[in-house]
């Protein structure tokens, strides 16, 4: 689970959250806003673990969002660990590609 960011014409920016299953690569959330919240982000996985399931772990990075007491406190109850990913190693989130001689 991460953040896109991006940029309007306008100049306002808008960031999109987005989960994605390492294992199969689907991706049942994309949700753009211009703010987002660590409540923000509970909301929406409220919405979207009721159509697909919790899962047993999230992998996160150490952003505000993702540190918030509202998600701590949705994960304790819904029996869901958040994966830290190391600060500084933007790699240790990464997926390899189809290409790649180690996802085949």
């Amino acid at each position: 689970m991460d953040f896109v960011h991006d940029q309007l014409v306008t100049g306002r920016k808008i960031r999109v959250l987005t989960v994605v299953d390492t294992f199969s690569r689907f991706s049942p959330v994309l949700d753009p806003r211009f703010d987002y919240r660590g409540e923000d982000v509970v909301q929406t996985l409220e919405v979207t673990c009721a159509v697909v399931g919790y899962s047993r772990t999230i992998r996160v990075d150490q952003g505000s969002e993702f540190i918030s007491r509202d998600l701590d406190l949705w994960g304790y109850t819904n029996g869901v660990t958040r994966d830290f990913s190391q600060p500084g190693k933007p790699t240790d989130s990464a997926v390899p590609s189809a290409t790649s001689p180690r996802s085949r």
